[in-house]
């Protein structure tokens, strides 16, 4: 584990649990709808309320999406795992109970790994096991009043928790968003944080270096990775200040304000003894097959870490650029194809990362949302190495099939991603590099002889610079290549004139 960072001379300790919507259509134990956004109450039938007669069924989609989970991580699939009622009382929670597993997860141990800047982490996951979500209570419509929509009572959840290994707030989220892509990744969730698919429970807490573990605080439901670093960080910091004044945390349940970036305690933290668990007299254990496990994990897509792994392999890509072009099927795919077209695999994941990942970042957009297809990168990518235009000349190229092909429908972007997970670019409706680079106006002389014309006539006309530079003094060769890419009008390539200057001067 990397070397945690102080705050004030306390060790922050943070584990994190998250809960997943597993993205079946159907309910955990009834056949009720998981489609959002349909009227209130209109998807919760007799099952998810445990009417008197009723009886939950389990469903299979469901456990295979844990077992794919489990797999991914290096778990262990347990081949006997139980249900239990996890009994509570809260408006939006019709049984007085929740279905969940309690002593026997169904998925035990894993680990995940990413990359906090470029330095690798590692998160070991305790558990994740299978449960069925509450209710919703609304506050905002109702003057004084809580209404309570049950179309989220029995959606399927896998609730993923982690060991307390994380010492930064900015560790926690780049935990969250590795989960977040590997998930996304398996096709088990669809990641929609504003929907409330994916959202995570933070368990903060500070300890003075080689200490027991500190007394730790739960912030619930954080739905964005934003408002989970902002979270943490100001618990962190109310944690030492409370602690430096004499006080004493209390372990507590506490919610965070966006509006005031503040957390508040909600109410005291039950411990699993509160809930009274026993297991669910209605579910008997869940039996999964070694026969089932392998069939699930003959079914799987290549996972993205041996994708990277693959990366490095068969295009020579560092690590750090490898896990980055692994941050989603589509910005693998998109990668893949670039790198296969032009034959410059390092060169399309510098570009991936810096120049359009830049713009993406600016837009609030995805890969698959990119105007410039991978054809177009790698044609950029091949112009550059061809010296047809410069780097910086290949900004402005990028910049124009950006602006250029952001309207033209469906440039550039993710037409279709079949079952067998190929992803197919469209390149019909943009503008060519080549014709770009023209228009502009911006393609490098390929022509040696006037080049040669050029530098000659720079060079009788700096005649002290020319004395200095064979004194010694590199800055007049660097004037040189100034007044030389000046007099070209930029379309000099630069390599070419230090190496042709060179020659020159002897």
């Amino acid at each position: 584990m990397p070397k945690a960072t102080l705050i004030r001379g306390f060790e922050v300790v943070i584990g994190i649990e998250t809960h997943a919507q597993l993205s079946t259509r159907s309910k955990i134990f009834s056949g009720s709808s998981t489609h959002f956004g349909a009227a209130p109450n209109t998807q919760a039938s007799a099952v998810d309320l445990a009417l008197p007669g009723t009886l939950p069924v389990m469903n299979r989609g469901a456990v295979e999406r844990a077992i794919r989970f489990g797999l991914a991580v290096g778990a262990t699939v347990a081949p006997l795992s139980i249900f239990a009622r996890k009994n509570y009382f809260y408006p939006d929670l019709p049984k007085g109970y929740q279905i969940s597993q309690y002593e026997t997860p169904v998925v035990q141990g894993g680990a995940v790994e990413f990359f906090c800047g470029d330095e690798p982490h590692k998160v070991n996951l305790t558990r994740a096991h299978l449960e069925e979500d509450a209710g919703k209570s609304l506050h905002e419509d109702y003057q004084g009043q809580t209404g309570i929509d049950l179309n989220r009572a029995g959606t399927p959840l896998l609730e993923i928790v982690t060991e307390p290994d994380m010492r930064s707030s900015l560790e926690a989220v780049e935990y969250a968003k590795a989960l977040h892509a590997l998930v996304v990744w398996l096709d088990i969730c669809d990641g929609n944080m504003q929907e409330g698919s994916f959202r995570c429970d933070a368990n903060v807490s500070v300890r003075k270096p080689g200490a027991t573990f500190g007394t730790r605080r739960e912030i619930k439901n954080l739905n964005s990775f934003k408002f989970m670093q902002q979270a943490i960080d100001f618990e962190v910091q109310w944690q030492i200040d409370l602690i430096e004044d004499g006080g004493k945390v209390q372990q507590a349940t506490v919610l965070f304000n966006a509006d005031t970036g503040e957390t508040r305690a909600m109410r005291s933290k039950e411990d699993a003894h509160d809930y009274r668990y026993f297991p669910d007299p209605d579910l008997p254990p869940l039996v999964i097959a070694p026969e089932w496990v392998e069939r699930v994990r003959s079914e799987m897509p290549e996972l993205p870490r041996r994708m990277a792994q693959r990366f490095q392999g068969e295009y020579g890509l560092p690590v750090y650029d490898a896990a980055m072009m692994t941050q989603s099927k589509a910005f693998a795919a998109y990668f893949e194809a670039a790198a296969k077209a032009c034959g410059q695999p390092k060169l399309v994941a510098n570009w991936l990362m810096g120049e359009v990942s830049r713009r993406l970042n600016a837009e609030g957009g995805s890969i698959s949302e990119c105007p410039v297809s991978a054809g177009s990168l790698a044609n950029l990518v091949s112009a550059i190495q061809a010296g047809a235009v410069s780097n910086a000349g290949a900004r402005q190229v990028l910049d124009d099939l950006w602006r250029t092909n952001a309207s033209a429908p469906k440039a550039g972007r993710v037409i279709s991603a079949s079952a067998s997970d190929t992803i197919t670019f469209s390149d019909s409706a943009e503008a060519t590099v080549e014709s770009v680079i023209d228009r502009l106006g911006i393609r490098q002389m390929s022509d040696t002889g006037e080049l040669d014309r050029i530098l000659d006539e720079v060079l009788a006309a700096n005649p002290k610079s020319v004395e200095e530079y064979r004194a010694g003094k590199d800055k007049a060769f660097n004037a040189l290549v100034g007044q030389a890419m000046k007099a070209s009008k930029g379309k000099a390539n630069p390599a070419l004139v230090n190496e042709r200057l060179k020659q020159k001067l002897g």
